[in-house]
């Protein structure tokens, strides 16, 4: 195989998991089977500053520096901020042109970590939270897998809040329908969702009161419709759950550090599967929705 560069993409890159998951792409990158010539991570965060910053610490970062995995080090990796604000439709259009033209002949992974999770709620907790990690999250996929070259990789950061045995069985069933059928069918429940939290009565409907949990359900289900649609043209797409991670998110109450919360992500960005597409992951392993 001809040697190219490879281009990497970590939405949410600046902090917690997310600025974990960069770190350790770089730092598995030599042992990877995508290796293949350099690699450049594009680190991307709404606000350039904190985003900037974020690249400094990774450069000065003890681990990677003793791995001599950067560039600079004479290693494979770079590591380059790009603002991406996955709530904005303009900046994902905007980022999506600037890969396209720098990256013309394509890109090879794309991590979809960016999220929220507000407090409380209410209609507007689900609006504002369906927005960015539903809607944000699919255009950022649509937006980047047709960039995506054969053997390339998307992993959407989801969560156990978004599996299914925390809904009604008539739910899990619109849900494994969904994931089976459409984008639109996925984005319909997701309206469903909303309109059913309108009237007061999601839970009378079957749902959690969970803006959070519905917006990663819904994030796994269209998933695995996108990875049925991109399975045949050799992109491998999955979602999976980093685990209860100690970050800002989980307000420092979780169980795991950031550097065992990208273990799953980067596998799945970087490690043989197989084939493997289209499953939701926990703990390296592919399990039941």
């Amino acid at each position: 195989m001809a040697i190219q560069s490879r281009i990497a993409i970590v939405t949410g890159g600046n902090k917690g998991i997310g600025l974990a998951i960069v770190k350790n792409l770089a730092l598995q990158y030599p042992s990877s089977p995508l290796r293949s010539g350099p690699l450049t991570i594009y680190l991307t965060a709404r606000s350039a500053e904190r985003g900037n910053a974020a690249v400094e610490t990774l450069l000065s970062d003890p681990a990677l520096q003793k791995a001599k995995v950067l560039s600079r080090d004479g290693g494979d990796s770079e590591i380059k901020f790009r603002e991406l604000d996955i709530s904005s439709e303009e900046s994902i259009k905007k980022f999506g042109e600037f890969v396209e033209k720098e990256h013309s002949d394509g890109i090879d992974v794309v991590v979809n970590n960016a999220g929220i999770a507000l407090d409380g709620f209410n209609l507007d907790v689900v609006k504002q939270t369906l927005h960015t990690n539903y809607h944000g999250t699919l255009l950022v996929s649509q937006t980047l897998l047709p960039l995506i070259r054969p053997g390339g990789r998307l992993v959407n950061i989801a969560s156990m809040a978004g599996h299914l045995s925390k809904y009604s069985k008539d739910i899990q069933k619109s849900f494994l329908s969904a994931a089976d059928t459409s984008i639109d069918a996925c984005t319909a429940l997701m309206d469903k969702f909303t309109a059913d939290v309108a009237a007061g009565k999601e839970k009378e409907e079957g749902w959690t009161s969970a803006a959070y949990a519905a917006s990663k359900a819904g994030e796994i289900a269209f998933s695995k419709v996108l990875a049925r649609e991109w399975e045949g043209k050799g992109v491998l797409v999955n979602a999976c759950c980093p685990g209860y991670v100690k970050t800002d998110m989980t307000k420092g109450n979780g169980a795991k550090s950031v550097d065992e919360g990208a273990r799953t992500p980067v596998m799945l960005a970087l490690a043989e599967l197989n084939g493997k597409a289209g499953g939701f992951w926990q703990s390296e392993k592919e399990i039941k929705w």
